[in-house]
């Protein structure tokens, strides 16, 4: 057993007029500083050829904040400024390392409105917090308690579209151990209909978390666009309706994917699941809707970070890798396998499920991919070439998969076409 890990506990809190106020200001200046250092780097970049780091920016923010017309930027605390400064650093390290795009501008109407305050820029004692340049602790519904005798390092604060307040602190979980062993392997086949079948044979039904608001949310929906844009008050009020609605929504899922992903990474100590690319499927008009509600990418997110604390195994199959279509008895590729058949036949006599069979086939290559050490992550050459990245070991599961992967789907998920 080793010790806990870094959690984030996040929590709402209700500020007074001052606070808010105080907070709103915060979250401008900190967009206003993330913009003005990102078009800095990028006119050094472009007139100079001079990459320009986050010292310089430092230095820059202090000259910033001496002239007049960005004096404003020293009414609010310091930290969060130079903590943008900082995430501007890291988006350009995940660019130049091709793990992201380039920075973009942050938005008023459309970014996230947050601030982040380091150790120095905050007070944490007797279960109050008060943030710096606040007289006053902030009115945090503390709905369950921090791990005992913890220190939180980083203090975040934001407000979602719907209006509401949060507070995260970044502290260490001791109650956070690694899992024993227990050597269960299970293949995961996400879905729409079901959201997830598994290699046991089990079918995880689609909650489809919005159905329940469907009638608030149109409604809402056609209040704001009979709402014309330049109407004040009135629009401001129609497009909070929507954004509560649509909070309502996210809450359920999160919670839902929660307790799923839980129960799921305490259960195996290997999950196998495939590289899906949800950017790519959501365009196809159809399904978008449905994709969307299914917060796949969410839910692969939850299993990455799980995984890590409680010592399991996730193990990401190509996308590319044709597990609907391969017979998960005897190995052989069907020539297709259209979206609307959910069930099918193989020449050897197997009957299929076809969600089930696909997440059997996931185990297998990704057992395969354990056993031989290639890659867990796809690799770019994976889809260029049309060859998986697991390795011809397994008889059954390989088959015929280097000659025939490259095949076009009717979908944009890859050969396997599937759901």
């Amino acid at each position: 057993m080793t010790g806990g890990v870094k959690r984030a506990f996040k929590y709402r809190f209700y500020p007074t007029d001052v606070q808010a106020a105080q907070l709103s200001r915060t979250f401008g200046c900190v967009r206003k500083v993330y913009n003005l250092a990102l078009a800095a780097r990028t006119a050094a970049w472009k007139q100079r050829q001079e990459r320009v780091d986050y010292y310089a920016t430092s230095a820059m923010l202090t000259a910033w904040k001496a002239t007049e017309d960005l004096a404003y930027l020293n009414e609010v605390a310091a930290v969060p400024l130079q903590q943008t400064l900082r995430h501007l650093q890291t988006a350009f390290a995940n660019f130049f390392a091709k793990r992201a795009c380039y920075p973009r501008f942050k938005s008023k109407r459309r970014s996230r409105r947050s601030a982040e305050y380091t150790l120095s820029a905050f007070r944490y004692r007797n279960g109050q917090l008060t943030l710096a340049k606040m007289s006053e602790p902030l009115k945090v519904v503390w709905s369950r308690p921090l791990p005992e005798g913890a220190r939180p390092s980083t203090v975040t604060v934001s407000q979602d579209a719907a209006g509401r307040w949060f507070v995260s602190l970044l502290c260490e979980d001791p109650h956070v151990q690694r899992l024993a062993a227990n050597g269960v392997a299970l293949g995961i086949d996400a879905g729409i209909e079901h959201l997830l079948a598994l290699s046991t044979g089990e079918k995880i039904s689609n909650p489809k978390h919005d159905n329940r608001d469907r009638r608030r949310l149109a409604r809402a929906q056609r209040e704001l666009a009979r709402k014309a844009k330049g109407d004040g008050m009135n629009r401001a009020k129609a497009r909070l309706k929507v954004a509560r609605v649509y909070a309502r929504i996210g809450d359920r899922r999160r919670d839902y994917l929660h307790q799923l992903t839980t129960r799921l990474v305490r259960e195996n100590q290997t999950l196998v699941i495939e590289d899906l690319s949800v950017r790519n499927m959501i365009k196809n008009r159809g399904l978008a809707h449905a994709i969307s509600d299914a917060a796949w990418r969410q839910l692969r997110t939850m299993l990455e970070y799980k995984a890590a604390w409680y010592g399991r195994n996730l193990i990401v199959v190509d996308r590319w890798f044709p597990s609907s279509k391969l017979c998960s008895a005897c190995g052989t590729l069907a020539d297709s396998m259209p979206l609307n058949v959910r069930a099918w036949t193989c020449r050897c006599g197997a009957v299929h499920d076809r969600d089930v069979n696909a997440a059997k086939n996931l185990l297998a290559a990704g057992l395969a991919v354990s056993a031989c050490g290639a890659g867990v992550r796809p690799q770019r050459e994976s889809s260029r070439t049309g060859r998986s990245a697991v390795k011809q070991e397994t008889p059954r599961a390989t088959v015929g998969i280097p000659r025939q992967m490259g095949e076009k789907s009717t979908f944009h998920s890859g050969p396997s076409g599937k759901l």
